[in-house]
């Protein structure tokens, strides 16, 4: 039998009883394993589907059967996953210490749940004194100071970011919901925050579009804020990007991860991406989003440990018209449905759906219509128009699949259209020509809660995945958590709700 050699290391005599782990999409069927010259194991897979995940990952296969050896690098710390969630843990390091850090992505910065995001940061319809409290007050205190320091250095963070304070309707149209709303507004204001219960009749006045009935009403908390997720990205990316000059950053998209290099002990020595090899000398990051499951479920196969990482894929639309301007909005707005639908914890199997409104208004020109998760973000992006954004929120679990469901669309469309009137004006067919359809996948937990920590039996390997809605909104503190596990600084926020546990086989 003929060998496969695949270079994967500048020195093939280093660390021969190492194991090189490469994650396989979902669907992949048969796995080879192949002895090479050095002694490692490479475990390759073959006979692929045409899965959008598989698509995602399509320069895999390439590298595994090329003959040039990838070129090695070191830094101290390799994110894996340029979403808001990397690509703030990379920032967070940068900031805060004098360590080197590299991003990979298989694609690029905002191609996954982060470029489809609605974009707030609101507390209307959060719980206080849940387990994720802590993170999001701190999240959202940490948003605030990054808008103080862009102020600070002569820019305005509502061109910068996005951001700007709106404030939050969290609308209700019964009686059974108002009284929710009450105890909602109590809450709040005892947990600190800024709390109001609007009237039917209140709400008319401060959101002349919106149409309720006499019962209905809304909790509003004044000082909640919206923020663009591609121009804070965009901007996040130029901060980061500073530190190239230094040699203490890289950057390596479109580069899909390939395996890892990990020693006896349990350490990851390095990333193999389609085209480099990455040697970390101190910490690797996996936030991949709606990809980690799977991701992780391979890099781990043949340890002898069992760990489950339930982060799956929940589809979602969102249907943009551009430049409409039949009505503004001049506050954040959700209906009290959307807060069950955001917590239901269906099987990863059902492909049920769950439509709830969301509005708001952001900094550019478009209606938008329907909650998703991926789009393509590109840097340096200017946005000077205004921007309307009346959004549904439409929930599946479908795989990877990122097919438009029409039906969904035409659900999002008349949802909105019960809650703003003038909408009934328009049919989606006038609308063909401004419109565009989103679809993503958001990385679902059960329970809701994100995992973030070290990654049981690999000493080395931190996890931050599974945000689903709140990826935006969690970022921030989610960064400084992971980065002060690297750096061994006490932690400003209790980790423990969000650790990852195991036990051995």
């Amino acid at each position: 039998m003929a060998s496969l050699l695949l270079p994967i290391s500048p020195n093939p005599n280093f660390l021969i009883n190492d194991t090189i782990f490469f994650p396989r999409p979902p669907l992949l069927r048969r796995v080879t394993t192949i002895s090479t010259h050095s002694g490692r194991r490479l475990l390759v897979k073959s006979s692929p589907s045409t899965s959008p995940e598989i698509n995602r990952r399509k320069k895999v296969a390439a590298v595994r059967m090329s003959s040039a050896p990838p070129a090695p690098h070191s830094y101290d710390v390799v994110v894996v996953g340029a979403g808001i969630i990397g690509l703030s843990i990379a920032r967070q390091v940068l900031n805060g210490s004098d360590l080197s850090v590299a991003v990979v992505d298989a694609a690029v910065p905002c191609s996954g749940a982060t470029g489809a995001g609605q974009g707030y940061i609101w507390m209307v319809h959060k719980v206080p004194g849940s387990e994720k409290w802590e993170l999001t007050m701190r999240s959202r205190e940490l948003w605030e100071k990054f808008a103080e320091d862009i102020k600070y250095q002569g820019m305005d963070p509502q061109e910068v970011l996005g951001w700007k304070k709106t404030g939050s309707l969290l609308v209700g149209t019964t009686s059974q919901e108002m009284a929710e709303l009450k105890g909602k507004v109590e809450q709040l204001s005892k947990a600190g925050l800024k709390a109001e219960l609007l009237s039917s009749l209140d709400l008319q006045e401060v959101e002349p579009a919106l149409v309720i009935g006499e019962e209905g009403g809304a909790a509003f908390l004044p000082d909640d804020y919206q923020i663009d997720a591609r121009r804070s990205v965009a901007y996040i990316e130029k901060e980061i990007g500073k530190y190239a000059t230094e040699g203490r950053y890289g950057e390596y998209y479109n580069q899909p991860l390939t395996g890892l290099l990990r020693s006896g002990n349990g350490k990851v020595e390095a990333v193999q991406t389609s085209k480099n090899l990455l040697y970390s000398k101190k910490a690797i990051v996996i936030a991949t989003g709606c990809w980690t499951g799977s991701l992780m479920q391979e890099l781990i196969k043949d340890m002898d440990i069992e760990f489950d990482v339930p982060v799956k894929p929940r589809k979602g639309h969102l249907l943009v018209i551009e430049n409409f301007n039949s009505f503004k909005l001049n506050h954040g707005l959700m209906e009290v449905g959307y807060v069950g639908h955001q917590d239901a914890t269906l099987q990863p199997s059902s492909e049920t759906s769950s439509i709830s409104m969301t509005a708001t208004m952001d900094s550019s020109g478009n209606l938008v219509l329907g909650k998703s998760s991926i789009i393509s973000c590109c840097k340096n992006v200017h946005l000077l128009n205004i921007i309307l954004m009346v959004t549904g929120s439409s929930r599946q679990f479908a795989g990877f699949s990122t097919e438009i469901s029409e039906h969904i669309i035409n659900q999002i469309w008349e949802r909105a259209r019960e809650f703003f009137p003038s909408l009934r004006e328009f049919s989606l067919t006038d609308l063909e020509k401004t419109r565009e359809v989103r679809v993503g996948l958001r990385p679902f937990m059960p329970g809701g809660k994100p995992m973030i920590g070290l990654v049981p039996g690999l000493s080395n390997v931190f996890l931050a995945a599974g945000h689903e809605g709140e990826g935006l909104s969690l970022a921030l503190g989610t960064a400084e958590m992971v980065a002060d596990m690297i750096l061994g600084n006490p932690p400003k926020v209790d980790n423990a709700p969000y650790a990852l546990h195991t036990h051995r086989s």
